[in-house]
């Protein structure tokens, strides 16, 4: 059976995808959502016990945008924990660098975000929109372009058409592929181990994130039960070292000594620390789409760009993609002009491309300048922090950029 009641198919319903389908949505496009995974689950439970292992650090850019679409308030009615300071140092040296709201005169640098709250405030934000149908449980089969339409298969036999297609399907995105669209991929020779921990010492509101010499390790603050004692981990390492630690995080003994490791990797500044959770480990590639857009068809997220964790910047750069091309279409609809048309997608995909490449290649460069072992290199990062946290002009820039306030930002980030 074949429907074309849509004016766009997303092919993935993560968060960005979905963040893509409510703007398109709210302006009155038919949005048909294919999402392999099950529908997220809306209920009363959800931002009670025991917090989520996945997080997002979410900018102020990308909290203006959640608002704008009525997805923060009901978020933040729930669990999200606001952080007003960073502190980032050299484990194997003295150089520290320290940021504070303050000094740009906001109230917070970025929220910290489960990503399972995140889906379901948009899921029932989305539920509320007559022209969203979404598809859950369903994978893509097939892909191909006819007489100006995009046509997809889908694994229980239906296709569906449209005259727009989007790729949000995740870094290994099949539709991508199925467009023949390549990609740069780079092995960043690490592996993110993630889990849950609680401190003795309360975080205050201050993200930390310390460079060991095999990768960093970042304590994201957690607010659980108005509680300032919980953190989430994302510990950067070697894929070996992966193993291990989330070996140590399936038994009881283990995630006692993990606790242990966690804690003198922070340098004892949130005291003892508890392991509270499983710590699986997933690999760090770094990949960049040579091209955003073809015929009809254009991809955000990490459809279009994956990166390393280090800054948490990946989530924000796709609700920006998201953000654009929604703009861009929406407008070019209001003009009365085609929105497939190619210079359409050809000003999505340079409002975005620079920004995202940018990015990848600041990531890159922070990779290998901690990763070094020369002893020049690690004289002049600890210099660099150090000098670098002296000058308050620069630590300003600094602080703007993690707001994600650059760039040619979309009108509902701003």
């Amino acid at each position: 059976m074949e429907k074309d009641d849509s004016d766009v198919l997303i092919i993935g319903g993560g968060i960005v995808g979905s963040t893509l389908a409510l703007l398109l949505g709210e302006a009155g496009w038919r949005v048909t959502i294919v999402d392999a995974a099950p529908a997220p689950e809306v209920d009363e439970t959800l931002g009670r016990g025991k917090p989520a292992l996945r997080v997002s650090a979410l900018t102020a850019a990308s909290q203006r945008l959640l608002t704008s679409l009525d997805v923060w308030p009901w978020l933040a009615a729930r669990r999200v924990a606001a952080y007003c300071g960073m502190r980032v140092w050299d484990a194997e040296g003295s150089g520290e660098i320290g940021f504070d709201a303050d000094d740009v005169g906001v109230d917070a640098l970025g929220h910290i975000v489960e990503n399972e709250l995140l889906l379901a405030a948009l899921a029932q934000r989305l539920q509320a929109l007559p022209s969203v149908e979404w598809l859950s449980d369903v994978r893509l089969t097939g892909y191909v372009r006819d007489t100006g339409q995009a046509v997809i298969t889908l694994d229980n036999g239906e296709q569906r058409r449209a005259p727009l297609i989007v790729g949000a399907d995740g870094a290994n995105s099949p539709l991508r592929g199925m467009a023949g669209i390549p990609v740069r991929e780079r092995d960043t020779g690490q592996a993110a181990v993630v889990t849950t921990v609680r401190t003795s010492i309360g975080h205050g509101g201050v993200a930390r994130q310390a460079f060991l010499a095999t990768g960093p390790l970042a304590f994201l603050p957690l607010i659980v039960e108005g509680r300032d004692d919980h953190c989430s981990i994302v510990w950067s390492t070697t894929p070996g070292e992966a193993r291990r630690l989330t070996a140590l995080g399936e038994t009881d003994e283990g995630r006692d000594r993990l606790g242990v490791e966690l804690a003198q990797g922070l340098g004892g500044r949130l005291g003892d620390v508890e392991v509270i959770d499983a710590a699986p480990h997933f690999p760090i590639t770094q990949r960049h789409a040579q091209r955003y857009v073809d015929d009809g068809l254009a991809l955000v997220g990490d459809a279009a760009h994956s990166l390393h964790p280090l800054a948490g910047q990946g989530v924000n750069l796709g609700l920006m993609d998201a953000a654009v091309l929604a703009e861009e279409w929406i407008r070019a609809r209001h003009r009365g002009a085609p929105p497939g048309d190619r210079r359409i997608l050809a000003r999505y995909e340079r409002r975005r491309r620079n920004d995202n490449a940018a990015m990848l290649a600041a990531m890159q460069g922070f990779q290998r300048l901690f990763g070094s072992r020369q002893p020049a290199l690690r004289l002049a990062r600890n210099w660099g922090l150090s000098g670098v946290d002296r000058l308050m002009p620069v630590k300003r820039l600094l602080i703007r950029q993690a707001l994600g306030e650059y760039g040619d930002l979309p009108e509902r980030c701003r």
